[in-house]
C-alpha cells in the first residue's frame, strides 16, 4: 500500500474520490474544525493552507 497522501487545500470542505480511476465513493470531509482530516477510505489527509478562511466569520 502507498504511504498517505498529504493535499493542502484552501476550503475548509473537500471531497475526496481517492484520486484514481477506482477511486472509492466520493466523500465530504469537513477541514476548517481542526485544520485537518483524514479520508476514511484511502487515508488521504487534508490540512488547511495557513491563512485560509473557513467561513466562520469575517
Amino acid at each position: 500500500m502507498q504511504p498517505d497522501e498529504k493535499i493542502i487545500v484552501e476550503t475548509a470542505t473537500v471531497a475526496c474520490d481517492g484520486g484514481t480511476e477506482l477511486g472509492h465513493p466520493v466523500v465530504y470531509l469537513n477541514v476548517g474544525a481542526k485544520g485537518a482530516a483524514d479520508c476514511p477510505y484511502c487515508g488521504r489527509h487534508f490540512v488547511l493552507a495557513a491563512g485560509a478562511r473557513t467561513g466562520s466569520g469575517h
